[in-house]
């Protein structure tokens, strides 16, 4: 699961990535509002970690920007100033949710989880298909009640795939979201990961699409 993390100031920035990383997100990092309106407007993002207190343009602009183009990516709004007014501004302005400053990180990947599993519809942090399940709070994939072992780009994979259940996502999708933007895509590499996951679990759970990609889906679809 791919996150852009927007915040001007580089501690907390690298700490906010660091704590993601660990949770199982890829984190790309913008540090000034117009280098954050860009990649949120031109790459696909999971979610969006913003800080409203930017340069050159303030968070509250990018943020309505994006949603003037119709940019839908969950946002969570950071600020230093955490008035009752500017939560609504923010929230009008088109933020999923707001997290005031100073917060705990294990808050902010909490909140994270949730706003992505839930612009996926999904509500519980239990995904389930058949007897696979995904618990996103341990990040544990389990097989009939058994724990597979995986390493951590197996769990990715399978996570932006069950995130996404029922949808063929694309060899090159599932890269970008696994890997970030600034690794070459590489067919061979996904399909040796895919072969390796497919090892590990039910082997009819992930379909490929000849031609189109990957797909988890509910057995019988």
């Amino acid at each position: 699961m791919r996150v852009l993390v927007v915040e001007d100031d580089a501690r907390i920035a690298a700490d906010v990535c660091k704590a993601l990383r660990a949770a199982g997100y890829v984190t790309e990092t913008a540090s000034d509002g117009e280098n954050a309106w860009f990649l949120g407007d031109t790459e696909d993002y999971d979610a969006v970690v913003l800080d409203l207190g930017l340069p050159h343009m303030d968070g509250l602009t990018v943020l309505k920007k994006w949603r003037e183009a119709k940019r839908n990516l969950p946002v969570i709004a950071l600020t230093a100033r955490g008035s009752w007014m500017e939560r609504v501004e923010g929230i009008d302005a088109g933020a999923d949710d707001y997290l005031p400053k100073p917060f705990r990180m294990e808050e902010l990947v909490a909140r994270l989880r949730a706003l992505v599993r839930r612009s996926a519809g999904h509500g519980s942090p239990l995904l389930t298909v058949g007897d696979l399940s995904l618990d996103e709070r341990q990040m544990r994939v389990s097989l009939a009640g058994v724990p597979v072992d995986l390493a951590p780009l197996e769990y990715r994979a399978i996570a932006y795939l069950m995130h996404n259940q029922g949808r063929v996502v694309s060899q090159a999708e599932l890269s970008e979201h696994i890997h970030g933007s600034e690794d070459a895509y590489d067919s061979n590499a996904i399909e040796a990961l895919i072969a390796r996951v497919r090892r590990k679990i039910d082997g009819d759970v992930i379909k490929t699409r000849r031609g189109f990609g990957y797909i988890i889906a509910e057995p019988g679809s």
